[in-house]
């Protein structure tokens, strides 16, 4: 019994199929070379104003001059922060559509029982964008005039003072929670639903101290109407640069910045995500564009995409620690 003889196949069959595979295999290659040909979507998962909306703005002003490209900042608040998480994770890994945020990416973690994402699984990192430090500020009621006779006036009135915070779980609640933990004292917490509130009754009155983001708190200690004591970040701030860190003030080891970075969905091609990390650094060496953000109070970072993975780890665990101490829950 003879075999079956094999269907012949036109050699211009093959052709056109061996081209069709060429250009298969090519398009990634090509889209990802031709990144950015459209506007990218920046989702900032804050309201409108503050150290988020400054930092894209600034990647928005760095996709314009760098790719010719437009960028449009999507703010989309709510729910501590994890709305807009969500739907950046949830996103096509196109590299249009990225996010800006700050330490709510490694506080909410641990602050929230469930997530519809995980932070460190669901995102590649881009690069960290900039920083600004928070102020130890007290009402001039409190009396004191150093960390160091704050501490002594606290551990002498155990729970009698309430410091300010922007909401239970936030930056400012946190930073003073660390505050607690490292100096072994107690006051009461008293959260509000953001930051201007929380400095205004902390003006009036209602309040005795905050740890607050420095840009906010910078007219009020101009004006007289808050007591600066100390700043959070591990150097001195440059507008108040005879102010001390709470490190130099007797609280060795206390750092708590408040950051902002850039981050993709998980899949995102790492080439793509390796071009936006170096324009943002390009961006960062800009003079008229660094000085954008520290007119607005903020310290200019970046850094590799890597570094930005092992921070956020590092970050996140420390936040962890932090929440578990506090007892903190989301509200």
């Amino acid at each position: 019994m003879s075999r079956p003889r094999p269907a012949f196949v036109p050699r211009a069959v093959l052709a056109l199929f061996a081209t069709l595979t060429t250009l298969l295999v090519a398009l990634p290659t090509d889209a990802q070379q031709n990144y950015p040909a459209r506007p990218i979507r920046i989702v900032v998962p804050f309201a409108p104003g503050g150290g988020n909306d400054i930092a894209a703005r600034f990647v928005a002003q760095m996709f314009n001059e760098s790719f010719g490209q437009s960028g449009v900042v999507d703010n989309r608040p709510g729910a501590g922060s994890t709305i807009g998480t969500a739907i950046t994770a949830q996103a096509n890994p196109d590299g249009y559509t990225i996010l800006v945020s700050h330490n709510a990416m490694a506080i909410n973690p641990s602050l929230y029982d469930k997530l519809p994402y995980d932070t460190l699984r669901d995102f590649a990192q881009i690069a960290l964008i900039a920083e600004t430090t928070n102020v130890l500020v007290v009402h001039p009621s409190v009396g004191v005039k150093s960390v160091k006779e704050l501490l002594t006036t606290l551990r002498a009135k155990k729970g009698v003072f309430n410091y300010a915070s922007t909401g239970a779980g936030g930056t400012s609640h946190l930073a003073a929670e660390y505050f607690k933990q490292l100096t072994k004292t107690d006051m009461v917490h008293v959260p509000y639903k953001g930051t201007g509130p929380a400095l205004s009754d902390l003006v009036g009155g209602s309040t005795q101290f905050m740890i607050a983001a420095a840009p906010g708190t910078l007219g009020f200690i101009k004006g007289g109407r808050l007591v600066p004591l100390a700043t959070t970040g591990v150097k001195r701030w440059a507008q108040l640069p005879d102010l001390p860190t709470l490190s130099e003030a007797g609280v060795p080891g206390y750092q708590f910045d408040t950051w902002y970075g850039a981050h993709a969905p998980a899949k995102t091609s790492r080439d793509i995500v390796a071009r936006l990390n170096a324009e943002i650094n390009k961006a960062l060496q800009v003079p008229a564009l660094r000085a954008k953000l520290t007119e607005a109070g903020l310290d200019p970072l970046g850094g590799s995409a890597e570094e930005f993975t092992r921070f956020m780890r590092s970050e996140t665990e420390r936040m962890r620690k932090i929440i578990q101490a506090s007892g903190a829950k989301a509200e």
